[in-house]
């Protein structure tokens, strides 16, 4: 039973992540059509879901998401999430016309502290200032704010500034994602993947800090045996069961996790926490092995 549905609108986008898991689907895909956006929302209330995520590529970009979004919200959605690069919210004209349409809740990503750090990794000079200014403009605006941020070799060390600054500009909720070494991440992954050890001190800074501010901080892809005293903030353990819309296929994403994406190290067992982990990305270990992996005795 599914929780959430999750609807790729299509995946163009005017940023070029160098860790981007889409990789070239933005050449090999077309925007979907509205007629089969519709389709999709339906098909999620025929199944009682109420939560919906918009992602993409950039969804903002689709000609018809703000139909797609009121068509939600007339079905029945009663939690709409924009999940963005948040460059087109810098224009507080689209924050309104995507609030009035019925948008819940934003989710924009911010991948450092600074336009050297974010619009490298973007590969979009100015795309920093315009998704700050997005994310002040939605706080202003008294929306809900989820903020997603890459973690890689070049933004691992500025992961408390970075923690800091999105406290300071008021979000909800932080997220520290690890890199899933596909699509772009794979092809850039010599020098893109940090590892995780090396990576840990940043990332358990990065959660104290944006503790400190009172805001809600999360994880993914981190196995809390490396979150020693910030287990509780593995996403994985509260994550809604989504139903995701993709390109190829409709992927029951819980269970694709668990069965296919993430996986476990022959140590795994003997961890307090491997009722609930679901391991890494498989890609990472197969790229530097289990050493880092140190189970949690009881």
């Amino acid at each position: 039973m599914s929780d959430r549905v999750d609807i790729k609108v299509g995946f163009q986008c005017n940023n070029h992540c160098l860790f981007c898991v889409q990789g070239e689907k933005r050449e090999r895909f077309q925007p979907r059509s509205l007629p089969e956006l519709r389709r999709r929302l339906k098909e999620g209330r025929e199944k009682n879901i109420t939560s919906l995520v918009i992602t993409g590529g950039e969804p903002t970009m689709h000609p018809s998401v703000l139909a797609m979004v009121a068509q939600a919200r007339k079905l029945g959605y009663t939690n709409i999430q924009i999940q963005t690069n948040g460059r087109l919210f810098a224009y507080e004209q689209a924050c309104r016309r995507f609030i009035a349409a019925g948008a819940t809740e934003f989710s924009p990503a911010l991948h450092g502290p600074n336009s050297e750090v974010h619009d490298f990794l973007t590969g979009a000079p100015g795309s920093f200032i315009q998704t700050v200014s997005g994310i002040r403009n939605l706080k202003r605006l008294k929306q809900r704010i989820l903020t997603n941020t890459v973690i890689t070799r070049p933004n691992y060390r500025q992961l408390p500034e970075t923690a800091r600054l999105l406290g300071e500009l008021g979000v909800a909720q932080m997220q520290f994602a690890f890199v899933h070494i596909v699509g772009t991440a794979a092809k850039n992954r010599s020098w893109l993947v940090p590892r995780k050890e090396l990576a840990r001190p940043y990332i358990l800074d990065a959660l104290r800090v944006g503790r400190g501010q009172g805001v809600r901080v999360m994880t993914e892809a981190i196995p809390p045996c490396l979150l020693p005293g910030y287990e509780e903030c593995a996403s994985e353990w509260i994550m809604p069961a989504t139903l995701v819309f993709d390109a190829e296929g409709v992927i029951d994403f819980a269970n694709y996790r668990k069965k296919e994406g993430k996986c476990l190290g022959p140590a795994c067992p003997k961890c307090r926490w491997s009722k609930q982990c679901e391991g890494p990305w498989k890609e990472y270990p197969e790229m530097f092995g289990w050493t880092e992996f140190k189970p949690v005795l009881r």
